[in-house]
Formats: structure tokens, sequence, C-alpha cells
């Protein structure tokens, strides 16, 4: 199977099951996602700080911290606390139910589960988390990426973007006002495999400012020093 695009959302798969984790990872890989593995609370939590992804699916009863102390974790913490989170688990009645949502979770997904009925919510919530991703038009002030037709326009006039600063901008409009770092936008847009200084970003983000600001308007990009960049 063809490895997922660098711009692909990234599903963190934590399930300690080996086989039901080998067959998630499988069938998110056909969907186009790139995939990263865990199989214990301990792996889950070094996988959340090396490489944040856009939803996990989280099972409850795990060795080390259970699913349920992941979710509270990913919850307490600003940088995590926005990630989609569906929760995975053979515990069927009500109350643990709530318990999973009240721990943090977005959804509650009970085994045995059709895996079709389980990628359709995946993608559902990475409309929410990751709206680029599937297809929406992004806005913020005169912008706006239509991220299925590949156009971007800046008071209605079409901007002519590369594949690289395409991706930029989505990433930036995805999450308006938030500061991202060199590191953080090399993992976005090129992949963690790639092997590209940081300051590669800096010379891409320059070609994006000259796009937008081609026909006049302010830069919407703004640079935070010794941080990153943000739009708003």
């Amino acid at each position: 199977m063809r490895a997922a695009p660098p711009f692909a959302p990234h599903v963190l798969v934590v399930e300690d099951e080996p086989a039901q984790r080998a067959l998630l990872a499988w069938n998110l890989a056909a969907e186009g996602f790139r995939v990263t593995e865990a199989a214990t609370g301990d792996e889950a939590v070094e996988a959340l700080d090396l490489d944040p992804p856009d939803v996990v699916l989280l099972d409850w009863m795990l060795p080390g911290p259970s699913g349920i102390e992941i979710c509270r974790r990913l919850r307490a913490r600003a940088g995590t606390r926005a990630i989609p989170v569906i929760m995975l688990s053979a515990r069927a009645e009500e109350a643990d139910r709530i318990r999973g949502l009240e721990a943090g979770a977005d959804d509650y997904v009970v085994k045995p589960y059709a895996v079709a009925e389980l990628m359709a919510r995946v993608r559902a919530q990475l409309r929410r988390a990751r709206p680029a991703s599937a297809g929406e038009v992004l806005e913020w002030g005169d912008l706006a990426l239509d991220a299925g037709a590949h156009r971007v326009t800046r008071s209605g006039r079409p901007l002519h973007l590369g594949p690289t600063e395409f991706r930029l901008l989505a990433t930036f409009l995805e999450r308006p006002g938030r500061v991202w770092t060199r590191d953080q936008l090399l993992d976005r847009v090129w992949g963690r495999q790639a092997e590209i200084d940081a300051r590669t970003v800096d010379v891409h983000v320059g070609r994006l400012r000259k796009v937008l600001t081609a026909h006049g308007g302010d830069d919407p990009i703004r640079t935070v020093r010794g941080t990153g960049y943000a739009i708003g």
C-alpha cells in the first residue's frame, strides 16, 4: 500500500490487541490517512508528544494508563485539548458511555463495530478538526480557500499558489489565530520524514506572502518572533 502524502490527515490508533490494531491501521491507510500506532497508554502519550494527530482512536482498556486517563490528559493540555477522540470499548452500558464522554471523548463506539461505520465517524470528526482535508471552503477576512477545487481567492480575485504554499495556507486557515512553529509546519506540510531545514518554511511563507499581497491588501500572515507564524 502506498504511503499517505504528508498533508494527509493523521490518525493515532491506540489499541492493545495486535490484530484489531492492524485491521484499523490498514483500513485507515486504505482511506488515505497517515497512521501512527500505539499498543499501550505510555506509547500513546509518547506518540501524542512526538507527532500530535488530527484524530485519536482510543481503546478504553490499555496496559499502563487507561483510555479514560489518556483522554483526560489530552483535555487538560492546551496543545491537545482540541484533538477529537473516538473511544472504542466493549463496555456497552449507558453509564460507561457517559463516563467515556465525560472524560472528554467526542464519540463512543462499542465493540464489535462495523469498520465502515467507524471510518465514517473518523471522517465526521475530521470535518471539524481538518476541514480542508474534507474539501470544505475555508474563509478568513477576504481570503477564501476551496480545498475541493484547489482554488484560492482574495476579494474574489483568483490567486495562483504552488502546492506547498497551498498546503501552508490551508494549515493557517484551519486554525486562525494559532501560532505554528517551524517544526510544526514542517510536520504538517512536508511530513515528519522529510529531511528539510526548518528555514525552508521561511522561504515558502515568503512566497505565500508575495502571492497574497500581489494585488494589494495587508499581509494577513503574522510573524511571532522566536516562535513561528499565524493568520489572525
